[in-house]
């Protein structure tokens, strides 16, 4: 029985991500992608059912790394002191460069799921990221609330508008080909821009 020769696998995934970055999952042609990787679309076709696994196996890591952040981050909030649930909610520049490193360190995979996606299953990437993270940060702002470290009244439905802004504004910059150095300055901007402990009601 002979092998797979694995060693044009490269050369597909490379010549996939270059087509899906300039035309998008929906106009991007298998045949180009086969045509650029010097490879047939019949080699193409024992590795991937088609454009959309192609696709999906160009940016899946990046997800399920997101996902692993955000588990990591996901620490049951009943287990945190007082001092530890207010400072969940800091947003100081070194947590916001932090995030602006990881984002950037996979930029192209990012760029394919904010901007490329349409007509995937990662079409709503964005949206339901920011969905996620919405259940996991309201039940830290209900039990700062339950605890009495803050008076305000907001609904899960109002954090998840303010998530949803506070993430455009992480993902723009990606979104319109910024680079690292010019994200850094947004960066400073947003830590200005959104004050979590004055809209949550939190005492300093």
């Amino acid at each position: 029985m002979s092998v797979a020769d694995r060693s044009i696998d490269p050369r597909i995934m490379e010549s996939a991500k270059g087509e899906f970055l300039q035309k998008g999952f929906l106009d991007a042609s298998l045949q180009e992608i086969c045509k650029n990787a010097g490879v047939t679309t019949g080699a193409l076709y024992k590795r991937f059912k088609g454009k959309e696994e192609l696709f999906c196996a160009l940016v899946d890591n990046t997800v399920q790394d997101l996902e692993e952040v955000v588990r990591q981050k996901s620490v049951l909030p009943a287990t945190l002191t007082d001092e530890q649930l207010k400072k969940a909610w800091d947003m100081d520049r070194e947590y916001m460069q932090w995030w602006f490193d990881y984002l950037y360190d996979r930029y192209d995979e990012m760029r394919l799921l904010l901007v490329f996606s349409d007509g995937t299953k990662y079409a709503n990437f964005e949206h339901e990221l920011v969905e996620d993270m919405s259940h996991t940060t309201y039940a830290y702002y209900k039990e700062a609330q339950r605890r009495g470290l803050t008076k305000t009244d907001i609904s899960e439905k109002e954090l998840h508008v303010m998530l949803s802004s506070f993430w455009t504004a992480i993902c723009e910059p990606l979104v319109h080909g910024f680079t690292k150095e010019e994200a850094g300055r947004i960066s400073d901007l947003m830590c200005g821009l959104f004050d979590w402990y004055k809209m949550l009601g939190f005492e300093r």
